[in-house]
């Protein structure tokens, strides 16, 4: 199964670590998302624009600690995408994103441009 990271799980961002046993297959830019910073990590909702990631094959028990992680709460919910690398699951903020700040280019490396 893949999955499409766009935040703190991309390589070399916070959480990436939780991705060490997938394999990338490549980058991608979504269109239809916006994404927000939530402070550490961010949020992508749909709406007009676009959100770039990465796209990973995953095991089903990373994707079982991924769901533990993502979630909880009900904070993201996991959503089938389709992608150049075959259908991915990706986490749709479920928040409201008022007063969140837009992160424009839909790049979360981008962040603090637009703090």
């Amino acid at each position: 199964m893949r999955i499409f990271v766009y935040g703190s799980l991309r390589h070399k961002q916070g959480n990436s670590h939780w991705m060490t046993n997938a394999q990338l297959l490549g980058s991608f830019s979504l269109e239809g998302y916006q994404l927000y910073s939530l402070g550490h990590y961010p949020g992508a909702v749909p709406g007009d624009g676009s959100v770039y990631g990465e796209v990973y094959r995953v095991d089903a028990s990373t994707l079982a600690e991924l769901d533990d992680l993502r979630t909880q709460g009900g904070e993201y919910q996991r959503k089938l995408i389709q992608t150049p690398y075959g259908s991915a699951w990706m986490y749709v903020y479920q928040r409201p994103v008022g007063g969140l700040t837009l992160i424009e280019s839909g790049d979360w490396i981008d962040r603090d441009k637009y703090k």
